[in-house]
């Protein structure tokens, strides 16, 4: 699966900043027009968007009602409004697909739970639960890896195994530690499992990533940065 795809309609270069840094603990991609929201279902609706943000005017506001049969009509994804304080008394907001709104002075958890709300119902994951390096993503969550975007099939003991490297970077760990730590102490097997495992991993992360995934002679294994 892609990351979610962002459309921002926006001519203020503070929210633009703003929304950036939101951006920066999501999988998403954000595209910025500073265009006006009439020409939406004109003009940019072919790129298949999971949300689009538009931040609207009080004349925008008015003419909601008007768009939203054409907006409706050009596939699923939904809409997150940013507005004043003095608009809300006019805001209505659409029916006909998902929508919500945003205060433009509402602080940036506000905007990203919301923002995570719309692209993820019933499943958001906060920022915290990602580690990403590169190309390489994480989902503590959802226990789920992505190099580049594309998810990569990884058994569970080989997930649990590089989770718990990446989360203890620059630290060497000997088989017997991975073992206990990843296996627990209910395994009997050989260490030597925890070879054929690292090698299971280097081959589905590629050559780029599997140089950070370290053999330490005569020790173990870390996972450097």
């Amino acid at each position: 699966m892609h990351a979610k795809k962002i459309l921002v309609f926006t001519r203020d270069v503070a929210l633009t900043k703003r929304l950036r840094k939101v951006f920066e603990g999501m999988e998403v991609e954000a595209d910025y027009s500073k265009e006006t929201l009439e020409d939406l279902a004109d003009e940019h609706m072919d790129d298949d968007y999971n949300l689009i943000i538009a931040d609207i005017d009080p004349e925008e506001v008015q003419q909601l009602s008007n768009l939203e049969n054409g907006l409706s009509e050009e596939g699923e994804f939904s809409l997150l409004l940013v507005v004043t304080q003095d608009e809300l008394t006019s805001l209505r907001l659409p029916v006909q697909f998902s929508s919500d709104f945003v205060c433009s002075d509402a602080t940036d958890e506000e905007y990203s739970a919301r923002i995570r709300h719309l692209l993820w119902p019933g499943e958001e994951v906060d920022s915290n639960e990602f580690i990403r390096q590169g190309p390489l993503t994480i989902n503590l969550a959802t226990y789920q890896v992505k190099i580049n975007n594309e998810p990569v099939d990884f058994t569970y003991l080989e997930y649990a195994l590089l989770a718990f490297l990446v989360t203890h970077p620059g630290r060497t760990y000997s088989r017997d530690a991975l073992l206990n730590r990843v296996w627990d102490f209910d395994y009997y097997g050989g260490s030597r499992t925890v070879d054929v495992h690292v090698r299971r991993i280097r081959a589905k992360l590629g050559p780029d990533l599997a140089q950070h995934l370290k053999t330490v002679r005569g020790v173990g294994y870390l996972w450097s940065y």
